[in-house]
C-alpha cells in the first residue's frame, strides 16, 4: 500500500507522524511525497490556533480532490471535533490523541510489537524538510491551565515516555545517520514528574549526553517556571544547542495572571539574564499572544516595553484566537479583532528588529552548520544548500556537491533580511561526501 503522511502544527507532532513513518515502513508499506499517489493518507492535525484548525480541514479537502482512497485523521483537531471531521469528504477513521500511539497497530490490526524495526531511519518521511534532525516524543499532555489555551482539553493530563524508550529511539535515529536529534513534548519541563521513580528533564538530558555517538542535541519549547539557573549548566557540553524557546505570551503581569501563567516579567527576565550569562551567544525565542482579552492599552504598553527590554532572538507572534472550551473565549473584555491585528503587527515589528541585531553579530563568524538540504540550483549543475546553525541562524549557498546532513564549517558573509537567511562560504569540507 502507498501511504502520504502530512502533518499540522507543532514539533511533537512531527515526532509522532516520523514514528508512523517507521512503522508502516517496517510493516512492508511504501511511503510516498505526493497526496495524488497514495492509496492511504495520515494526517496528524492542529487546533492550537483556528487558522491551524482551517489548515488541517484543507489538508483533508486536498487528499479527498486528489482522489486518495481512505483518509485517516488524528491529532488536536479530530479529537475535538471527531463528528465534524468523521463527516467529511473522504474520511475514513477518526483516531483520538488518546490512541494516537496505536494508530498504525490498529489500521493495519497488527500487534504494536511486530511495528518494531530499530533500523528504520525516522527521518525517512518523504517530502520532509528536516530530514536530518530527529524529533524524539518524550511526554505528552499536560496538566497546565492556561486559559487560552485548547491543547490541554486535546492532549489530556501529562504523561512522560521511559527512559529506556526514549534511549531506543535515539539510538535508532543515531544509527540512521541523523545529526541532530530534538526533544518534544507538550510540556516537555514535566518530564518525569509522574514517573514511578520521578525524575527531571535535567537528569533525562544528563542521561542522553552519555551517549558518545550523539552529534547534536535540542530542546524544544521549555515552560520557563519549569527552570532554574542551575538548569543552564547542562550547556557546558557544546553538543546541546544554544537555543531556548521560552514562551512568554505577555509581558504585562496582569495579562499572564489572567492567561493562569506561572511566571511573573521579573522571573522571566532573571531566567533570560542566567541563560545568557551561563550559555555564550544563545538564542532565546518566545511566543507572544496580542490582544488577550482584558487587555487595555495601558497592559500592551506595559508588555511590549518588557519584550524590548528582554531583546528577543526571535518570537512567534499570535493575534488572539478564542478557542471554543477554553476559559479565555468566555471572559468578558474582549479586544476587537482589528485592534489584535494592530497590536499583532507592533510586536512583530519590535521582535523582528531585535532578531535582526541578534543575527547581525554573527556577520563575519565561523560557524558549524548542518545542512539540511541540497536541491539542484536553477543554474548550472551546482546545489542550493540550506542548513540550520545549532543557535538557530539558517544559511543558504550554491556549491558544486551535495553536502545534506553534514555539518561544515561555514563563514558568514552576509545577511539577507527578507527572508532572513546567510549567505556563506564554507571553510572546510568533510573528509568523505
Amino acid at each position: 500500500m502507498k501511504v502520504y503522511l502530512d502533518t499540522i502544527g507543532c514539533r511533537l507532532n512531527q515526532s509522532e507522524i516520523e514514528t508512523y513513518a517507521r512503522q508502516l515502513t517496517a510493516a512492508g508499506h511504501t511511503l510516498v511525497a505526493a497526496m495524488e499517489e497514495a492509496d492511504l493518507m495520515v494526517l496528524n492535525t492542529c487546533a492550537v490556533t483556528a487558522a491551524a484548525a482551517s489548515d488541517s480541514r484543507q489538508k483533508i479537502r486536498q487528499a479527498n480532490r486528489a482522489g486518495v482512497g481512505r483518509i485517516v485523521v488524528t491529532g488536536c483537531l479530530s479529537t475535538i471535533k471527531p463528528d465534524a471531521i468523521l463527516k467529511m469528504p473522504g474520511v475514513e477513521q477518526v483516531i483520538p490523541n488518546a490512541d494516537k500511539d496505536n494508530l498504525v497497530a490498529r489500521m493495519l490490526d497488527l500487534p504494536l510489537q511486530q511495528l518494531a524495526s530499530p533500523g528504520v531511519a525516522r527521518q525517512t518521511v518523504p517530502g520532509s524538510r528536516l530530514r536530518t534532525r530527529a524529533f524524539i516524543k518524550v511526554q505528552d499532555g499536560c496538566d497546565n491551565h492556561c486559559t487560552f489555551c485548547i491543547t490541554t482539553i486535546a492532549r489530556g493530563q501529562s504523561r512522560s515516555r521511559p527512559v529506556r524508550e526514549i534511549l531506543e529511539d535515539i539510538q535508532a535515529a543515531l544509527d540512521a545517520g541523523v545529526q541532530e536529534v530534538v526533544l518534544t513534548g507538550v510540556h516537555l519541563g514535566s518530564w518525569g514528574y509522574d514517573l514511578d521513580q520521578p525524575a527531571s528533564l535535567k537528569s533525562l538530558i544528563a542521561t542522553i549526553l552519555e551517549i558518545d555517538t550523539l552529534p547534536r542535541l535540542r530542546v524544544s519549547s521549555l515552560e520557563p517556571w519549569d527552570l532554574d539557573e542551575d538548569f543552564f549548566t547542562l550547556w557546558q557540553d557544546k553538543r546541546l544547542c544554544r537555543h531556548l524557546h521560552l514562551p512568554l505570551q505577555s509581558g504585562s503581569a496582569s495579562v499572564l495572571r489572567r492567561m493562569a501563567r506561572k511566571i511573573t516579567p521579573q522571573r522571566f527576565a532573571e531566567l533570560v539574564t542566567a541563560a545568557r550569562e551561563q550559555i555564550p551567544q544563545v538564542a532565546i525565542t518566545t511566543d507572544l499572544i496580542a490582544g488577550f482579552p482584558g487587555e487595555t492599552d495601558e497592559e500592551f504598553q506595559e508588555g511590549l516595553a518588557f519584550v524590548e527590554e528582554i531583546a528577543f532572538s526571535g518570537a512567534h507572534v499570535f493575534t488572539f484566537s478564542a478557542r471554543q472550551g477554553t476559559a479565555a473565549a468566555r471572559m468578558p473584555g474582549q479586544v476587537h479583532n482589528y485592534l489584535r491585528k494592530e497590536r499583532s503587527a507592533i510586536l512583530r515589528e519590535v521582535t523582528d528588529r531585535s532578531a535582526q541585531r541578534y543575527r547581525e553579530q554573527f556577520l563575519g563568524h565561523e560557524v558549524e552548520v548542518l545542512w539540511e538540504s541540497a536541491t539542484r540550483a536553477k543554474v548550472g549543475l551546482r546545489w542550493a544548500l540550506t542548513g540550520l546553525t545549532d543557535n538557530y541562524l539558517r544559511v543558504q549557498l550554491v556549491e558544486d556537491r551535495p553536502l545534506s546532513n553534514l555539518v561544515t564549517p561555514t563563514l558568514l558573509t552576509r545577511l539577507n533580511p527578507q527572508p532572513a537567511y546567510f549567505s556563506g562560504k564554507i571553510t572546510q569540507y568533510p573528509d568523505t561526501i
